[in-house]
């Protein structure tokens, strides 16, 4: 029975290629898409757990709408301070007030726009894992000073200076010229963002010149070690209410996200992704099976005569349809395993700055919906060669 449908397939070989090729890139879709999402998610929760497990995002806005968009107040430099009394705090070792804002930076003739311009504290670089390559941090005093100083990200650094050492360069940012006192160490990039793409500088310097004096975008607090955290969280609970002139816990302003909630979500949000375009590519399987019905219902055309012959020599009704079935579910056993070889060397390669992370599951769940697609779409056309009565297939023209 193999031999024919081997024979059957090797006649018309082109035909067969091309179906197999439907199969592949459905298989080499589904594997290698999955892996973009795993990676993505893996990328982020490297990313989160780099921050350290005592860090702390405070953000404006209301949990379960609690408050009303125009009740929400914003949270401010002053805010910040208040967290930072020790007196009030005693488990808080930093906190860091953040602004982010867009602008373009020239140096020279080069014009260049980073991903995001950030205005804080000096201990900000501690809280968020951010370490220089070259030159130093901007320290209180420039902060105080208002400072026209910055710290740039390496991809930053690369755009705008290539090979030239920035340090002690002047960039013109929005206007506003900053001497680059020091450059980050690579972090690389997750995805579509790019965190190496950053203008860092004093808060005063970036409200002065960007953003204003109003509000805050986040507040980044640092606990004084990973058994404070809770501690922290409710000492910035406390506070915030204070400050905030809140009296009823369940209606606050203001979010507080330590690493397992930031984790948890960040995971939900990247199994979201992940299942979409495993859906996205599942559809490219379908229609690779699709494909094979149509090749096969073309096929039993063509060998109607052929068919006629065997059944008017006693062929059974089993063996006519187990080779046709044969020959779809080898077309789609040769395509599916191509494909896992298509979709595991693609995987090596970053997709839009993302490392896949092939899931071995999606691996052989790929590989066996591609043989059973083959088996149920190729059940049809072998049916219907099957059914043929002789006398109709050998008048078949």
């Amino acid at each position: 029975m193999l031999r024919f449908a081997f024979g059957g397939l090797a006649a018309n070989k082109v035909r067969s290629a091309l179906t197999m090729l439907g199969v592949l890139i459905g298989v080499a879709s589904v594997i290698l898409l999955l892996a973009v999402g795993n990676g993505s998610s893996t990328a982020v929760k490297n990313s989160i757990t780099a921050l350290g497990t005592n860090s702390l995002t405070v953000t404006s806005g209301t949990s379960g709408g609690a408050r009303t968009a125009g009740t929400v107040k914003k949270l401010t430099v002053d805010d910040a301070k208040a967290l930072a009394n020790p007196t009030a705090a005693p488990d808080i070792k930093s906190v860091a007030p953040v602004v982010t804002t867009t602008a373009t930076a020239d140096y020279g003739d080069i014009s260049y726009t980073p991903g995001s311009v950030i205005g804080t504290y000096p201990a900000y670089f501690e809280t968020a894992n951010e370490k220089v390559a070259s030159g130093d941090y901007f320290s209180n005093d420039d902060v105080l000073n208002s400072s026209k100083v910055a710290v740039i990200g390496s991809t930053t650094a690369q755009q705008l200076f290539d090979n030239v050492n920035p340090v002690g360069k002047t960039i013109t940012l929005g206007g506003t010229p900053l001497t680059v006192v020091g450059v980050l160490q690579t972090k690389g990039a997750t995805g579509f963002t790019d965190p190496d793409d950053v203008v860092i500088a004093p808060l005063p310097t970036v409200q002065n010149a960007f953003t204003g004096f109003s509000s805050v975008n986040q507040i980044l607090v640092q606990a004084t070690s990973a058994d404070t955290t809770t501690a922290a969280q409710n000492e910035i609970t406390q506070i915030l209410m204070g400050t905030h002139s809140l009296t009823d816990p369940t209606k606050l302003d203001f979010r507080v996200s330590n690493q397992a909630s930031l984790l948890s979500t960040r995971e939900s949000t990247g199994q979201t992704f992940t299942v979409l375009l495993g859906a996205v590519a599942a559809i490219s399987l379908l229609v690779g099976g699709i494909g094979i019905t149509n090749i096969m219902l073309v096929t039993v055309t063509e060998r109607t005569r052929e068919i006629g012959i065997r059944k008017a020599l006693g062929a059974p009704k089993a063996v006519i349809l187990g080779q046709f079935l044969a020959e779809s579910t080898l077309l789609s056993v040769f395509g599916a395993g191509l494909g896992v070889a298509v979709g595991i060397l693609g995987s090596h390669f970053s997709v839009v700055g993302i490392k896949p992370v092939v899931i071995p599951a999606s691996v052989f769940g790929a590989f066996g919906i591609a043989v059973a697609i083959g088996l149920f779409f190729g059940s049809y056309p072998a049916n219907r060669a099957a059914s043929l009565r002789p006398i109709d297939a050998l008048r078949h023209e």
